[in-house]
């Protein structure tokens, strides 16, 4: 029996497939640039003079995107979609996606540094998802490709997370930079649970000449790389007056995020003015600079210790508190909590800068004795 010819190509159909291909991808330029346009006024604020956006209606013409994305996505069952089917998807979409970005851009009057950033990213997440199926649906059809039908699925559930993602953006200023110093505060926590992990040097390693055994280190259970195991007892106390800093470095943070917390409470800063958003946005780059400061002297306890650096850190440090302390009282969130943290802060840093005035003295003899060495 001879086998079954193929199917004759027909001339007419695969030319008037290309033609709609050609207008549907004029189209989806067309309709791309319009939407990067309308996306670069994002990067400006709104006047003030203009009645500010509610970001639940965001929200809302985010469900929008989210069912128009599941639209798209059902056009690729079957034999997929017909060019006028796809052309009015695209029309629709193109659509929402714009009166997204408007009214997105509505939502930033008033908005500080962090919130607009929150704003921008979630709503570029939205756009570029969107981007990406709309793409991928004009570069599908026609294409009997088994890889593109399965693409399509794919990119329509990214769309839906970038939808679903618009729900946890803050809606004020407060909460933003509430939830920015919160992530700075989780660091800080992480570095002081480390710096507790640092030990002192084993007493074989402390005595040599001791009879007790030595471990191999060419052996498969040597410790080699554990770098926090063969601290002096110099450089011990030196990481536990540090881990301290840090620790009354968290709770000093804590307390300030307390009291921006406390602003969410008081009807008198609703409005949120200027200068209360200037302050709180002040705080917050207070506090990352603390984060700095904190991961600086956290990196410089490993062996050799760095006590120059450590102690420019602290100096540091000692400054960032005092200009904390300016800042919340400007939007009256100073506390006798906070004071009494700051103070204890404070304490813990001169006892560190101490220990490493000390240090830098055994720190100058080594280097002379090893410059005598050199000559």
């Amino acid at each position: 029996m001879s086998a079954p010819k193929p199917p004759k190509a027909v001339p007419g159909k695969d030319r008037r497939e290309e033609m709609e291909k050609e207008k549907l991808n004029m189209l989806l330029i067309k309709h791309l640039n319009t939407i990067h346009e309308t996306f670069q006024v994002l990067d400006h604020s709104p006047p003030s003079t203009l009645k500010k956006g509610s970001w639940d209606d965001v929200i809302k013409l985010g469900e929008h995107i989210y069912k128009q994305a599941t639209t798209v996505g059902m056009l690729w069952t079957g034999d997929g979609p017909n060019a006028k089917a796809l052309e009015e998807t695209l029309e629709t979409y193109s659509n929402l996606l714009q009166g997204f970005l408007l009214l997105s851009h509505g939502c930033m009057i008033g908005a500080g540094t962090t919130l607009s950033t929150c704003i921008h990213s979630a709503v570029k997440q939205v756009i570029d998802s969107s981007f990406m199926l709309l793409k991928e649906s004009i570069a599908s059809y026609g294409n009997s490709s088994k890889a593109h039908k399965l693409s399509i699925p794919q990119i329509v559930g990214t769309v839906w997370e970038a939808c679903s993602a618009l729900k946890k953006i803050p809606g004020t200023n407060v909460t933003a930079i509430g939830r920015a110093m919160t992530q700075i505060a989780v660091s800080i926590k992480d570095v002081h649970r480390e710096m507790k992990e640092l030990k002192p040097t084993s007493e074989e390693a402390a005595n040599p000449d001791n009879e007790v055994s030595k471990p191999d280190h060419d052996s498969d259970n040597s410790s080699e790389g554990d770098l926090g195991s063969d601290l002096s007892p110099e450089e011990m106390k030196i990481a536990e007056l540090a881990t301290e800093v840090v620790s009354c470095t968290l709770t000093a943070i804590k307390e300030v995020i307390r009291s921006i917390s406390g602003l969410l409470k008081n009807p008198q800063t609703q409005n949120e003015s200027n200068e209360t958003v200037n302050s709180l946005e002040k705080l917050l780059t207070i506090c990352q600079s603390m984060g700095l400061q904190v991961d600086e002297i956290g990196a410089c306890l490993y062996p050799p210790q760095e006590v120059s650096a450590i102690r420019t850190a602290s100096e540091k440090m000692v400054s960032l508190v005092g200009e904390m302390q300016a800042e919340l009282e400007k939007i009256k969130g100073s506390s006798d909590d906070f004071s009494h943290s700051s103070k204890g802060l404070i304490s813990s840093l001169e006892q560190l800068e101490s220990a490493l005035g000390c240090s830098s003295d055994d720190e100058l003899v080594s280097e002379m004795e090893n410059l005598a060495v050199d000559a």
